[in-house]
């Protein structure tokens, strides 16, 4: 259902609207020229940008998209500077423990480093399952 134009509103009371058009019309424009192959461009492509009128649901624009794969694009440009293969090996383990977390709702710094403090402590090795950031209950004590 596309929305009602609205009516235009009168200047206030003494003041006087801005020329923001020139004085006289401008030339036609060739239809070869770059703006009347925009034009063009535009016209033949319609339909989707009024998508955005007519549905409420659609966003404007996609910044949510780009602010969820931005951390992979840089971690992309990142990862080349490793050092070796035992440091991507590393940075690797590292990656998917933190994203492993956040896909559990765990706060990633509080949970590697309450696991690290653990392990230190003499945790049993038979009991590693309890570290899992599904399993995981922080510990009571605080640093």
């Amino acid at each position: 259902m596309p929305f009602p134009a609205a009516a235009p509103r009168p200047p206030a009371p003494g003041l006087r609207a801005p020329a923001l058009l020139p004085a006289r019309p401008a030339a036609p424009c060739h239809p070869s020229a770059p703006p009347a192959a925009a034009i063009r461009y535009a016209r033949a492509r319609r339909p989707p940008p009024t998508r955005v009128r007519d549905d409420g649901r659609i966003e404007l624009d996609n910044n949510t998209v780009e602010r969820a794969i931005r951390p992979i694009a840089l971690g992309r440009k990142n990862h080349l500077f490793a050092g070796s293969d035992g440091g991507a090996v590393r940075w690797a383990t590292v990656c998917s423990l933190i994203a492993t977390a956040k896909l559990n709702n765990v706060e990633p710094f509080a949970w590697l480093s309450d696991v690290l403090q653990r392990m230190t402590d003499g945790h049993p090795a038979s009991r590693l399952d309890e570290f899992l950031p599904w399993n995981w209950q922080p510990s009571n004590a605080k640093v």
